[in-house]
C-alpha cells in the first residue's frame, strides 16, 4: 500500500498544486491513500467547507489539522458533520470534531488516521503522547495500518513522538512549521517518520506569507498584515509504502512537485 502524507496546505497557492498535481501523483505512483493538513488552507488560516471539498475533488482523502483549524466559524459545522476532517484528538471532551478516523481504499484495505498536536511553545492541551495510546487502542482493533499527523512546533517533541509510537503505528509525520527537514528514515521497529514534511504553498515566502510585510513585522515590531505569498510553489509531502498485513513501513520518499504555470484569480 503506498500514502502520500502532504504537509500544512496554504491558502490558494496550496490549494492550486495540490489541485494539479495529486490526481497526477495517484496514477504515476499508484497512491492508494492521501492525507493532507488542511489548518491553513482558507485564505492562510483556517479551513472552510468549500476549500476542503476542493481537496477532496483534487484526489486527498482525509485532512488533518491543528491550533488554525479554529480559524473560520464555518470549522465547527465542518467537523461535527464530516469524520474526514480532523482536529486534534488531544483538545478536551467536549471539543467539536473528532482526533481519528478509519477510512477504506478503493481496494478494500483500512486505515486509521490520528491527529495529535503538541504542547511544547503552543496551548496547554491533553498530552499528546498519552491522548495518541488511547486512540491506538481503538484503532488497532480495526487495522494494523495507522497514520499520525503530529503537528507540533519543537522538533524535539515530534521525534519523541516517532520514537513513542515506533512498532505501533505505519507512520508518525510532522507539521506545523512549514519547513521541510531531510531526515525521513524508517524506525527500527517499522515506522516512517519525518519530523516536519514541510508545508504545501509559496517558497518565495516566510512560511507562506509575503516577505515584505513579515519583515516589516520584524523591523518595526509591530502588527502588521500578513498576505499570502505566491511565488515559487511547491507540493511538498512523503510517499510511504506500508506492508498492510503487518502495518510496518517498507520504504519512504520524500515527494516534491513544483507548480507549473499560474495562479488562477484568487478565491478564498
Amino acid at each position: 500500500m503506498k500514502v502520500l502524507l502532504i504537509g500544512d496546505i496554504i491558502g490558494q497557492p496550496g490549494r492550486v498544486v495540490v489541485e494539479r498535481e495529486v490526481i497526477r501523483l495517484r496514477e504515476e505512483r499508484a497512491i492508494d491513500l492521501v492525507v493532507a493538513n488542511c489548518e491553513n488552507v482558507a485564505g492562510g488560516a483556517g479551513v472552510t467547507p468549500s476549500t476542503a471539498e476542493d481537496l477532496f475533488r483534487a484526489g486527498v482523502d482525509v485532512l488533518t489539522s491543528g491550533n488554525h483549524v479554529w480559524r473560520k466559524r464555518e470549522a465547527l459545522e465542518l467537523l461535527k458533520l464530516d469524520p474526514r476532517v480532523l482536529r486534534p484528538a488531544n483538545y478536551p471532551d467536549g471539543t467539536p470534531g473528532t482526533g481519528s478516523t478509519i477510512v477504506e481504499t478503493l481496494s478494500g484495505h483500512k486505515v486509521g488516521i490520528l491527529n495529535v498536536m503538541g504542547r511544547v511553545f503552543m496551548e496547554p492541551l491533553d498530552c499528546p503522547f498519552r491522548a495518541a495510546e488511547r486512540e491506538l487502542r481503538r484503532l488497532s482493533l480495526v487495522t494494523p495500518v495507522i497514520i499520525v499527523d503530529m503537528h507540533a512546533e519543537a522538533t524535539s517533541e515530534k521525534v519523541a513522538m516517532g520514537w513513542f509510537l515506533d512498532g505501533k503505528v505505519s507512520a508518525v509525520f510532522g507539521t506545523h512549521t512549514h519547513i521541510p527537514t531531510a531526515d525521513e528514515r524508517i524506525l527500527p521497529q517499522g515506522t516512517a517518520f519525518i519530523t516536519d514534511v514541510g508545508m504545501t504553498g509559496p517558497y518565495d515566502s516566510v512560511i507562506g506569507r509575503r516577505v515584505d510585510q513579515i519583515l516589516e513585522r520584524f523591523l518595526s515590531n509591530r502588527p502588521v498584515k500578513s498576505d499570502v505569498a505566491e511565488g515559487n510553489v511547491q507540493l511538498r509531502g512523503l510517499l510511504v509504502d506500508v506492508d498492510q498485513r503487518t502495518g510496518k513501513a517498507t520504504a519512504v520518499e520524500r515527494i516534491t512537485r513544483v507548480l507549473d504555470g499560474a495562479i488562477p484569480a484568487h478565491r478564498d
